[in-house]
């Protein structure tokens, strides 16, 4: 259906001034379908173009991430509880030895970067388990129903035009596979990281890790500088996650990899 020029103007105005979508949020499924016919509309005329509005379209109601975006609970144990449902040691251990074995990678992130092997590899190790796990979520119809949702809409609309600029590009599929809430590749990126920082396949160790340095850099990682609690570089690593056990987690698990 072709959009009159002046409620296009408006849907693009509100758009800029805002944020976030004009179109109704939900707490349920009922409304998804309409909300979506409402998005693609305003998609369109923030230039969204047909791959990205066709994936829209496509996207179902994701049931399971709703489910588990309520059931984040582990961000409220104390460091030592954190450490061990995460498998810190193990990462810590396992870390040493890829260290190690891609000494020749690390170093030229740290020259290409400034970011250390540690932080890399306690974020990888956390995120995917070095790779290990893969989602297996729809991409599009995750971001959809976060926006869509009304505990966190701006966030995810913000998620979901990158998703779709992503799509209209080809760099991902329109039926793209992630984790729960839209996260890609080995470190696990949401789709507007993708857009900012990415810098090689995420889909692969150099890729991933390469994009995660790209993105600590960007938010002021200096070259040298510590990265504990109360340090220069841990503001970058608070930018990588919010939850502050987590932040923690990240920076005790790099500094015993970064130690040997």
């Amino acid at each position: 259906m072709r959009i009159a020029v002046v409620a296009a103007v408006t849907l693009a105005l509100s758009f800029v001034a805002g944020g976030a979508s004009a179109a109704q949020c939900g707490r349920d499924a009922s409304g998804f379908a309409a909300w979506k016919q409402s998005f693609a509309n305003e998609a369109r005329a923030n230039g969204i173009g047909p791959r990205g509005i066709d994936a829209l379209m496509g996207a179902n109601y994701a049931t399971a991430t709703i489910r588990a975006d309520r059931g984040l609970k582990s961000f409220k144990l104390s460091l030592d509880q954190f450490m061990a449902k995460r498998g810190g040691a193990t990462i810590i251990a396992r870390g040493k030895g890829l260290k190690r074995s891609n000494a020749a990678l690390f170093a030229s992130i740290e020259q290409s970067y400034g970011v250390p092997p540690g932080p890399l590899i306690a974020i990888w190790g956390m995120e995917t388990g070095f790779g290990a796990v893969h989602g297996n979520q729809d991409m599009v119809s995750s971001v959809a129903t976060l926006a869509y949702d009304c505990r966190r809409p701006a966030f995810f609309t913000d998620q979901l035009y990158a998703a779709l600029k992503l799509v209209d590009k080809g760099t991902l599929s329109p039926r793209e596979r992630s984790s729960m809430h839209g996260e890609i590749g080995q470190t696990q990126f949401m789709p507007k990281n993708v857009l900012q920082y990415g810098a090689g396949n995420l889909d692969s160790s150099a890729g991933a890790l390469r994009s995660t340095a790209n993105f600590l850099k960007a938010h002021g990682w200096s070259a040298g500088g510590g990265y504990q609690p109360g340090e220069a570089n841990f503001g970058a690593i608070q930018a990588w996650n919010d939850a502050s056990v987590y932040q923690r987690a990240i920076a005790l698990i790099g500094q015993r990899i970064d130690a040997e």
